[in-house]
Formats: C-alpha cells, sequence, structure tokens
C-alpha cells in the first residue's frame, strides 16, 4: 500500500459536472482528489480486505441474531421496545440485505480493523463505484497507470445482481432522501440506476415528502403507493419518526430490513468482541457503562481508547483518550446525548500527511469492492477527501 502523487486528468472537472457530481468541490475546498492515488498489491486487496470483510459480515450476521435473543442487548442498544417485534421479525423473516460500508484501518501490513460498520445509509457510493472505476479507465487510456492496472470495484455489478436477486422481474421500487442533500441524492440515484439495469422500475421521492394513504398505506407526493422503499434515513431515526406507528401496517417493504437497526448502531461493536475475542480484524470494544468489564480489559488498551455514540456519524462526538488525557475532541458534538461505546485506540497510518480510512463495500453478504478517505486529522468527517485507487500489476 502506498499514496503516490500521479497527475490529474485535465478535464476531470468537466467530466464530475456533466454527470452531476456536483459536491466534487464543498465549501471552496477538493472533496474529490486525484493528485494522488493509493496503490495496492493484489495480496493485500484479497487476503487484507476482501475476504476479511466478507467474514466480518457474516461475523456481524452472527450477532445480530445474538442481539435478538436478549433484551439486555436490546436496551443496550437503545432501540426503541415498541418497535422490537418489529425488529425481530424482519430478521425471522429472512428479509435480505442490499448493502453497507466497514470502515477500516490498515497501513498496508498486518490485518484491517474494523473500525464501524454503517450498514444501513452509507453514503460516498457514487465516487467508490462510478466515478474513480472512470478514472482508472481514463488513466490507463492516458498511460498515467499501467495497461494491466486494475481496481477493486465491481460495486456496480454486483448491487445490479442483488436487486435482481431480491426484487420480483419488472416490479417497482421507491427510492428516497433527505430532499436538498446532493450527496444523498447521489447516492440513491446510484441505486436506481442499478436497480434499472436489473429491470426494476425506479421512482424517486423526497423522503418528508412520503404521506399515508387513506388505507394507512405510505405514498409519495404523485399519490403513488409505495410497496418497496429504498430509504436513505437511517432506522434509529425512522424508529422514532411520526409515522413509525404506521411501520408495521403500511405493507411495506423495506430496503434496508428493520433488523440493519442493529447492524448500523455502534453498539454492535462490543457485541462482536464478546462473541470473538481475540479475533484478528476486531479491536476490543465495551459499552462505556460496563464499568466492570472494561476495568478486567485495561490491558487491551495500552494505547488508550476512543469513545464513539450509539449513533454518531461523520466523525461526530468522538474522544480520543491516551495514557489517561484527551487528545482529541470531535469540534461537531451533535450525538453528545447517546450512549457510548469504549474501543482500543488503533492509529490510522499516515501517509504524505494524511490518515487514510479504507472503506470496504459489503453487497448481499460479500465485499466487493472499496473506496478510500483521507484527512489531515485523525478522525474522518464529513469534508475528508475521497482518493482512487489501483491494483498494482
Amino acid at each position: 500500500m502506498q499514496r503516490l502523487r500521479l497527475p490529474e486528468r485535465p478535464d476531470w472537472k468537466a467530466k464530475a459536472e456533466q454527470q452531476g457530481f456536483t459536491f466534487s468541490e464543498m465549501y471552496g475546498e477538493p472533496y474529490w482528489d486525484e493528485s494522488s492515488a493509493y496503490a495496492f498489491s493484489l495480496r493485500q486487496i484479497e487476503e487484507d480486505i476482501e475476504d476479511p470483510s466478507t467474514e466480518l459480515h457474516q461475523m456481524c450476521r452472527v450477532a445480530v441474531d445474538h442481539v435478538l435473543g436478549s433484551e439486555e442487548l436490546m436496551e443496550k442498544l437503545a432501540l426503541p421496545r415498541p418497535h422490537w417485534d418489529f425488529i425481530a421479525q424482519s430478521w425471522k423473516a429472512n428479509e435480505p440485505e442490499l448493502y453497507g460500508r466497514m470502515d477500516l484501518a490498515y497501513s498496508g501490513k498486518g490485518p484491517a480493523k474494523l473500525l464501524e460498520y454503517n450498514a444501513d445509509t452509507p453514503t460516498s457510493l457514487y465516487e467508490s463505484a462510478v466515478f474513480q472505476w472512470q478514472w482508472l479507465e481514463d488513466q490507463r487510456a492516458a498511460n498515467v497507470l499501467p495497461q494491466g492496472a486494475d481496481q477493486f470495484n465491481r460495486i456496480h455489478e454486483a448491487l445490479a445482481e442483488r436487486f435482481a436477486e431480491i426484487c420480483a422481474p419488472g416490479s417497482d421500487v421507491h427510492f428516497a432522501a433527505v430532499g436538498g442533500l446532493v450527496e444523498d441524492y447521489a447516492t440513491v440515484e446510484t441505486m436506481a440506476y442499478a436497480a434499472r439495469e436489473a429491470g426494476l422500475g425506479a421512482h424517486y421521492t423526497d423522503m418528508e415528502k412520503i404521506g399515508l394513504t387513506e388505507e394507512g398505506q405510505f405514498a409519495d407526493s404523485q399519490d403513488r403507493v409505495i410497496g418497496t422503499l429504498f430509504k436513505l434515513y437511517p432506522w434509529e431515526d425512522m424508529l422514532r419518526d411520526t409515522f413509525a406507528a404506521h411501520l408495521t401496517t403500511a405493507h411495506c417493504r423495506f430496503i434496508e430490513p428493520p433488523w440493519k437497526a442493529i447492524l448500523s448502531n455502534k453498539g454492535i461493536l462490543p457485541v462482536l468482541w464478546k462473541l470473538f475475542p481475540g479475533h484478528p480484524n476486531l479491536l476490543p470494544a465495551f459499552f462505556e457503562k460496563d464499568i466492570t468489564e472494561i476495568s478486567r480489559n485495561l490491558h487491551l488498551m495500552t494505547q488508550g481508547h476512543v469513545l464513539k455514540p450509539l449513533f454518531s456519524r461523520e466523525g461526530a462526538s468522538i474522544t480520543i483518550v491516551e495514557l489517561g488525557q484527551v487528545t482529541h475532541q470531535s469540534e461537531n458534538r451533535a450525538y453528545d446525548t447517546h450512549p457510548r461505546i469504549l474501543q482500543a485506540y488503533h492509529p490510522l497510518p499516515q501517509m504524505g500527511g494524511m490518515y487514510p480510512v479504507i472503506g470496504s463495500w459489503i453487497v448481499g453478504q460479500a465485499c466487493v469492492g472499496m473506496g478510500l478517505r483521507e484527512d489531515p486529522g485523525r478522525v474522518t468527517q464529513d469534508l475528508s477527501r475521497f482518493k482512487p485507487h489501483f491494483i498494482e500489476e
């Protein structure tokens, strides 16, 4: 794994604008950054990223089943009690998952470590699946990269295949995101494109424009009943929303399924550690309130620990503690009121003055690609830059 300086494509900004990649720059700073790229060997991809990520997802499914069998854990994950049966039934019915993104710390040496798993509403999908693949093709054509260079990226193809597996041929899917969020819209549009390739009908609606019919079904702003809904809106919010009372009676199928409320919760990290202690791809993790458990395992956190709220996003409300001293606190403290977990601190590698995090993409139950983001700080946040990658010959 190397961070290499490379010439940028002279027309990449025009291509981004043409394709609606309107957030390639945000607040006057680049978000997409191809002035450098990360190079990997095929062995690193297959043995250190792809296979471990697939294994981690299988472990996560074991953890979901374990949580559903424990009222204590359901409480610790702060899942609303009135919806426990709704969540459990989706698991018992084997409602299929679509996708997720694992955030991994990896330096090119030693096992990758799972930092967290956004298994419900991960973004950076368009950049990972589409724009970085175009970068690879263009740079090979320009001889910036050798003709044999490859990329770990069959995300789009896997999504189309998965839609064909989990949806009836010719059926309609509604795709929803909060209106006005361009990155979220890019994600659902990428999803809708894959669904259309699978032969499905795809309709977009703003999340806030979804209403109820007289029969109690969900409908979009054009009064079309929503039978299947892909929602880029987290379950922890859906379960507390005004419409939550109608989730079980609206006869709507949700992608992701309700059981993903467990898997996208950072409380899954201490559950994983309890079930698979010492696994090379896991970091020791505990619920903050489990003082006795933490005290018994201080020897596992010699480099310090990180405090993470169960529901935080984009690096918000993260605190790093080293040698008993707070060495980092996120400026955005939007999730400070939520219960927290404590995870052993594992420093990110530093390359070219930046700290990269690998996002490994799960579609169905297998890892099918990856994207990278980097930041000058130790916590990846909303303005961290997206970086392309390639596999060396």
